[in-house]
């Protein structure tokens, strides 16, 4: 029975150990380290902020600079209503800020690690092309 698993996990592809041997002194240490589930659930919502094409191209306009809704909209040739929308769960998620100058709403980065996230993420796709 054991062979016909290990037999189905190769021809489907599936990576897995030939045995199982579970390393204590590894696992021991590796669950020491590891964040809390709850701290790992919340990073996990917020790269699915990122997972939108909208948001992320809202995301990459800023890191140019700050811009305000009607030029953001006129970048991407989008409108104003939906990237406004976007950028609403942009900034719930602390992705972007907002600041008020007279009658405009201006955003940008929330802060350099938004920005690093971006331009890590680019490069490793840069990288196997």
């Amino acid at each position: 029975m054991k062979e016909e698993i290990q037999s189905d996990a190769t021809a489907s592809g599936i990576e897995a150990c030939e045995t199982q041997c579970i390393h204590e002194d590894m696992v021991s240490c590796v669950k020491s380290r590891m964040p809390a589930e709850e701290l790992l659930a919340e990073l996990g919502d917020f790269f699915k902020t990122f997972g939108d094409s909208t948001r992320i191209r809202i995301v990459s306009a800023l890191m140019y600079g700050e811009l305000c809704v009607c030029d953001i909209a006129a970048t991407l040739g989008a409108s104003e209503s939906a990237v406004s929308h976007q950028l609403r769960v942009l900034r719930q998620a602390k992705i972007v800020r907002s600041r008020r100058d007279g009658k405009q709403i201006f955003y940008s980065i929330d802060d350099e690690h938004v920005g690093i996230l971006v331009s890590v993420g680019l490069e490793h796709l840069r990288e196997g092309r």
